[in-house]
């Protein structure tokens, strides 16, 4: 998935910055790779180093800052486990259990599946996590206030010892996430810590499909009701510049 973040006037004085995200498909409430995108970009256009900035999502605002060791971390806007074990009959065959929870978008999370998590099943993965949508959508299942579940993440072992977990994603319009997803890693976040998996600050390494990174750890917002504040921190590299003008015919 590739995601376009569109810098714009805040409408607080207190922050840095408001954007506006969205992929090839559909506007998105946050993004967490986009924000470690945006942030690096920010720094390459001359934007001084600390922070932590206060950026504007269309879901909240969010705080980032650069680090000395070129990494970005960003604490996200409130995350939330709507609820757990869900079951779903798949319509071809089979079926699906999960959570479903908030970290700026809203999650279906499976770790009970027979999928291997592998770059050479991505068309495979793809298939079986829009099946996974697709009856979610025809079954009505959705998240708080009827929050369409946009977004399918398998869980399973890591490729590399260190790590946690690895994932596979599905993004609106059938795309797949090739980071570990910072949104993603959030609801994941909220969900260990209404297991009761995870305390608060301790480390989390979320391994993406390709095998890339985040380190993600949380603090309690409201533990009464399971709400968090995930913090998120990856890289990103500017790759290149283009300046997009209208044609004069």
């Amino acid at each position: 998935a590739t995601v376009c973040a569109l810098v714009c006037r805040p409408s607080r004085p207190d922050a840095a910055c408001g954007v506006l995200f969205w992929n090839a498909s559909a506007p998105l409430g946050m993004c967490g790779h986009a924000t470690i995108g945006l942030v690096q970009t920010l720094a390459d256009l001359g934007l001084p180093p600390g922070g932590p900035l206060r950026i504007e999502t269309r879901v909240g605002h969010v705080e980032a800052s650069l680090r000395p060791d070129g990494r970005v971390s960003f604490a996200n806007v409130p995350a939330r486990v709507h609820a757990q074990e869900t079951a779903v009959v798949l319509e071809q065959g089979g079926s699906a259990r999960g959570d479903i929870a908030w970290g700026g978008n809203w999650f279906f999370l499976v770790s009970d599946h027979r999928e291997e998590l592998l770059p050479r099943n991505v068309e495979r993965l793809t298939h079986v996590t829009k099946r996974i949508r697709e009856t979610l959508e025809a079954n009505g299942i959705t998240g708080e206030n009827g929050g369409v579940i946009d977004h399918i993440e398998l869980f399973g072992p890591p490729g590399k010892a260190a790590n946690h977990s690895r994932n596979f994603v599905l993004c609106p319009g059938g795309a797949y996430d090739r980071s570990p997803c910072g949104t993603g890693t959030s609801a994941k976040l909220a969900c260990l810590a209404a297991d009761g998996k995870l305390a608060a600050g301790s480390a989390w390494i979320q391994e993406s499909i390709l095998g890339s990174s985040f380190t993600g750890s949380f603090r309690w917002a409201d533990q009464a009701r399971g709400i968090i504040i995930p913090t998120i921190t990856g890289t990103a590299f500017v790759n290149s510049e283009a300046k997009i003008g209208r044609a004069h015919v």
